[in-house]
């Protein structure tokens, strides 16, 4: 009966050592891949203050057309026509 128990525990053993290997590992993924994420947002957000950035928004039509920045520019042309 021992045997039986020992070769449970050894079992258990193993199998804990598994899931704790391959949850340490998804952890480390998950860290590197916020850490991806915020130097891309932080990089977008520093190019779109730029002012050669044209940012597009969805018109009601579902076509992405320039936004407010260009809108101000189309308000000037019209006035000066």
């Amino acid at each position: 009966m021992s045997a039986v128990l020992l070769r449970l525990l050894i079992y258990a053993i193993i199998i804990g050592a598994i899931y704790l290997g391959i949850r340490s590992i998804i952890n480390d993924w998950k860290k590197k891949f916020q850490a991806d994420d915020a130097a891309v947002r932080e990089r977008d957000l520093k190019e779109s203050k730029r002012p050669d950035i044209v940012e597009l928004k969805r018109d009601k039509d579902g076509v992405f057309r320039p936004g407010s920045k260009s809108e101000a520019d189309r308000d000037k042309k019209d006035r000066t026509d």
